[in-house]
């Protein structure tokens, strides 16, 4: 459009005047992917049970619309990627395997063969698949617990579970030709004070051990492990804490430690952990979310924590080296458009922190003016970036401004309301 170029030129001209390229900005963040959660579609129910989410999950709202077939859900992946931006992967959960001819089997049965569909939707995009193994909604979580559970024939299912995930990571990986972040989080813990905190996490630890022991390509599976503060109905311990995932990752060799910003204390903030982390990994990875006094899973927004996490990424010349995928799920919205309000929000802080002069700003730290650095983290705030986010969607093919959402209106109307 004329007027997205003519702002654009004027944009990329007081960019460079800071030594910015928006151009090559732009190009760039073109081939960064971003795993985008099938979840949010249907309210993180899956295809292999129809009870309630159970494990310290909670989703709230009824909003009309919600896929519940896989038919449904693929309908609505395909109409995300038509209005969002950017490079894109699947990131799908075990629960949402999907069964035909054979019948349904129990996620310690689960085989490649269950998940031929979303191989085949993903080569249409010419992208890749992520995975998680899916320790929550079913009968036999025993009294709360899965991995770390003091029975060892619950265990010994969820471990078969977690080694079924490996073998499908690996062929989501040959078959996609894209390396496939395998995340493994539970919510095992107490709703109150426990007698015994050290006895689960060392059968925890175990659990997650026997699981990595299937074999793997680690160039073809990113096995990582996320913690969680606390979650519903256990408020007060959780075996998977953030210190304990964080050593387990650093102790085992091809195992990344996976950041969901909100599994952590209110005042905790992931964007000041990335740095640190990637001061000893080559890799880790992220579930990016929102929360709101608990870990919520808001829909993404383009807020401050947000922009901070992505600045981080890009500070650190770390854009190749950290796997960043969404995670939340809001059932009191049309989920189409919670999807792609998210996916929007990352995609605008990566490419605000990627037209923002770091270098120079890291030399004003460096020579320690503050005084000068402060007042240019303030004059960034009002460059013309809005200009640069409507082009970089120009060149990706998507409505730039808010006339996006006309598209949900009409696809609410016609597909989502007729469910």
């Amino acid at each position: 459009m004329k007027n997205v170029n003519e702002a654009y030129e004027l944009a990329k001209a007081r960019y460079a005047e800071l030594g910015v390229d928006t151009d090559a900005a732009i190009a760039k963040l073109k081939e960064i992917p971003l795993s985008v959660h099938c979840w949010q579609g249907d309210d993180v129910i899956g295809f292999d049970h129809d009870g309630p989410l159970t494990g310290g999950i909670q989703t709230t709202g009824n909003y009309p619309g919600k896929a519940t077939t896989p038919e449904q859900l693929f309908e609505d992946y395909e109409k995300v990627f038509s209005l969002a931006p950017g490079k894109k992967k699947l990131n799908v959960h075990a629960c949402y395997a999907i069964f035909e001819e054979d019948g349904f089997v129990d996620r310690d049965k689960l085989e490649p063969r269950h998940f031929k569909k979303w191989v085949e939707l993903a080569k249409k995009y010419n992208t890749g698949i992520d995975f998680n193994p899916t320790f929550f909604s079913h009968p036999k979580i025993k009294d709360g617990l899965t991995l770390s559970s003091p029975d060892k024939a619950t265990r010994d299912f969820w471990i078969e579970h977690g080694k079924a995930c490996v073998r499908i990571s690996e062929y989501f990986a040959k078959e996609t030709g894209y390396p496939c972040v395998m995340n493994i989080w539970t919510g095992d813990g107490y709703k109150d004070v426990p007698a015994d905190r050290m006895g689960p996490r060392m059968r925890y630890k175990e659990s997650i051990e026997a699981i990595l022991s299937e074999p793997f390509d680690p160039k073809l599976v990113k096995p990582c492990v996320e913690s969680k503060v606390f979650g519903i109905g256990v408020e007060s311990y959780t075996v998977g804490s953030a210190e304990f995932t964080l050593t387990y990752a650093a102790t085992h060799e091809n195992v990344l430690p996976l950041m969901d910003n909100g599994h952590y204390h209110p005042t905790e903030v992931v964007s000041d952990k990335i740095p640190a982390l990637l001061c000893y990994w080559p890799e880790i990875a992220l579930h990016i979310t929102r929360g709101v006094r608990w870990d919520s899973d808001h829909v993404l927004l383009f807020d401050d924590e947000t922009k901070e996490m992505a600045k981080e990424i890009v500070r650190c010349d770390a854009l190749d080296r950290v796997y960043m995928a969404l995670d939340y799920f809001d059932a009191s919205i049309n989920r189409v458009s919670a999807w792609v309000v998210g996916i929007r929000s990352w995609e605008k802080a990566l490419l605000s922190a990627m037209v923002t002069p770091n270098a120079m700003l890291k030399s004003l730290q460096d020579e320690n003016k503050l005084t000068e650095l402060m007042m240019m983290q303030e004059e960034m705030k009002t460059m013309p970036f809005g200009a640069v986010w409507d082009k970089y969607c120009e060149e990706c093919g998507v409505v730039a401004g808010p006339a996006w959402f006309d598209e949900i209106k009409k696809y609410e109307e016609e597909v989502q309301l007729k469910r």
